[in-house]
């Protein structure tokens, strides 16, 4: 009897232990507004099969990415980074426009021109391949007509420009664009704004979720 109580005990403290080391992957989204607006959504639906961390503030441009990404990678080995940049780098601003975040298309500067975009890109493709994890690339989300700093079908170029360098390193490339056109029609923040009510930030969400799924247990 003895004997059968201390094998129990034993067959415990090894189960318990096995939990304990049975982690979920650690998965990395790196981005601007758009994704600190799905990331919720996404952290929420794949609780029970990863831990889902978005970079600690708002990525905003490719320059800003290469400044900081050492930061946001830090000391963990994830399993798989998703990362984006585009919105901010194909926005025109003006500091003497009063607009929010001095938007200006007309009298401003581009954040960082097409070529511009793509050296920076190559440079932090690099670097997160450095890491080993898993990258899957997002593409940049829909620019609508009236924006005040962006111009209508910018998007399209720099997306252009982003494929062409996910493809020369073998990244994978989640394209979202098209579907968040036909969620800004009816879930948009408004015509003049490239960002999202709640609704469709859980519609974005779900195409997220799937490209992030196909490699969480690769």
């Amino acid at each position: 009897m003895k004997f059968k109580l201390l094998l129990i005990g034993c067959l415990a403290i090894f189960l318990a232990s096995f939990k304990t080391t049975d982690t979920v992957p650690d998965v990395l989204i790196i981005g601007d507004s758009i994704s600190l607006g799905y990331t919720p959504f996404v952290r929420k639906v794949l609780k029970e099969k990863a831990n889902v961390v978005h970079n600690k503030g708002n990525a905003q441009h490719s320059g800003y990415g290469l400044e900081q990404i050492d930061e946001w990678i830090g000391d963990t080995k994830w399993d798989v980074i998703q990362f984006n940049w585009g919105l901010w780098d194909l926005c025109y601003r003006n500091p003497e426009s009063k607009n929010q975040g001095n938007r200006d298309k007309v009298n401003g500067t581009v954040t960082f021109t097409p070529e511009e975009y793509e050296r920076n890109l190559e440079a932090l493709v690099v670097r997160l391949k450095e890491t080993q994890a898993k990258l899957i690339f997002v593409t940049t989300s829909y620019v609508p007509k009236g924006e005040l700093g962006r111009v209508e079908k910018s998007d399209k170029i720099y997306n252009k420009v982003a494929k062409r360098v996910m493809k020369k390193y073998g990244v994978t490339v989640n394209d979202i664009n098209k579907i968040s056109k036909k969620i800004h029609k009816d879930h948009g923040a408004g015509p003049k704004d490239v960002h999202y009510t709640k609704e469709g930030y859980e519609l974005l969400s779900k195409p997220i979720i799937k490209g992030i799924e196909k490699y969480l247990n690769d």
